[in-house]
């Protein structure tokens, strides 16, 4: 494993994990709040994180593996009970395999592997105060911190992802005329929600601030994937299609021996998992199958090499159930995106520096360019 200058055991030492999933916050909505600006100008920023999958299911086996769904098992809704366990090893199972207490509170059982944790807590989506519930559990964990006992604290901000559950899924389908036709009264009600999480972040942080745990705490910030405000038909709000608007992420590290920059190369969410693990000091476990992930930290000494990024999503077309497979599967660069629609064996081609929209399908411009992202996505596709 790569160790960074900057994140040399002694001059870390052992540190607790506080990570904070924004479910649904949009990659051009965080770069523009005022609680993420005031987070980001003093954290290690990845803007352009690249999701293995747009919802969370998957996106979260992905990220807490550090290996995509189509070798974990979990590469669609339906398929949280394959996960390889006893191939895959979890971040809380690393964590709590080297003392770590570990909890997390999530919005329902299915979204993550709960191996590791000692307690596994759902909250209710509709009714609790994430707040006001999360501010407790910092304020716990900091009485086990003072205990001398490391800590993994999980918590997920799900309050985007119901108010889009309420009044976006339960009343229109991907097809609905009257949500795609008012696309700005869809974007204030995101905005809403998206200042709402905005503010919690703020609030998070600071308590985190207050209790002084950036000296022995790294805090880690993710979105697991965006939301639809009406930006392509067919896609009312995510777990679609491939398109930027939901797989571009965004992580956040966050300690006081992290120098604050923003990467702007593509990198991957599997990638989180070993970033984690390399600033820990907490070693691969060689008994489980290598993640694809590999540590994010040669970025932040300027040395990080951008890798393609391989997402499959499930178009439901018109069923309105996901499918168990994916049927939607794409491979990014930094400057291009290509994907396979496997229903029909369409296949799209965007230079997304000319066209950040995708709105222009080129493969018929850049043949060469269609023949080597092809390959790739094959490539990936076969390796399972």
């Amino acid at each position: 494993m790569i160790t960074s200058n900057i994140f040399k055991i002694n001059k870390f030492g052992t540190m607790n994990l506080i990570f904070i999933t924004i479910d649904g916050a949009r990659a051009d909505r965080i770069i523009k709040g005022k609680g993420f600006q005031k987070l980001i100008s003093k954290s290690a920023f990845f803007p352009k994180v690249i999701t293995y999958a747009p919802y969370t299911i998957g996106a979260m086996h992905a990220i807490f593996s550090g290996t995509y769904g189509n070798k974990t098992g979990v590469n669609s809704y339906w398929s949280n009970l394959k996960f390889k366990k006893d191939l895959y090893k979890t971040l809380p199972k690393y964590l709590h395999d080297h003392g770590y207490v570990t909890h997390a509170d999530v919005i329902n059982k299915l979204v993550l592997p709960p191996e590791g944790f000692d307690e596994f807590i759902i909250h209710d989506e509709l009714n609790d105060n994430l707040t006001e519930r999360h501010l407790s559990l910092l304020d716990k964990f900091n009485i086990v911190r003072k205990e001398g006992k490391n800590f993994f604290l999980y918590l997920h901000y799900s309050s985007i992802h119901t108010g889009i559950m309420e009044q976006v899924l339960k009343k229109y389908d991907n097809f609905s005329d009257e949500y795609f036709s008012n696309r700005e009264k869809n974007e204030i009600f995101y905005d809403k929600l998206f200042t709402e999480a905005d503010e919690y972040l703020d609030t998070i942080i600071s308590h985190c601030e207050d209790l002084e745990f950036l000296k022995d705490t790294l805090i880690v910030i993710i979105s697991d994937h965006g939301i639809s405000v009406g930006d392509k038909l067919g896609e009312r709000a995510y777990g679609v299609f491939c398109y930027d608007y939901t797989l571009v992420s965004n992580t956040i590290f966050y300690h006081k021996n992290v120098n604050p920059i923003s990467v702007s190369d593509q990198v991957r969410s599997i990638d989180i998992l070993p970033t984690i693990l390399e600033i820990l000091s907490v070693p691969i476990d060689p008994k489980y199958d290598s993640m694809q992930g590999e540590s994010l930290v040669p970025f932040l000494d300027g040395n990080g090499v951008s890798k393609v990024a391989f997402s499959q999503s499930g178009n439901p077309l018109n069923t309105g159930q996901p499918p168990k497979e994916p049927n939607v599967w794409s491979v990014r660069t930094n400057e291009w995106k290509f994907i396979r629609n496997l229903h029909d064996q369409s296949e799209e081609l965007y230079s997304l520096n000319d066209d950040p929209k995708e709105d222009n399908n080129v493969i018929n411009i850049f043949p060469e360019i269609a023949v080597k992202l092809r390959k790739e996505l094959e490539h990936q596709a076969a390796n399972t």
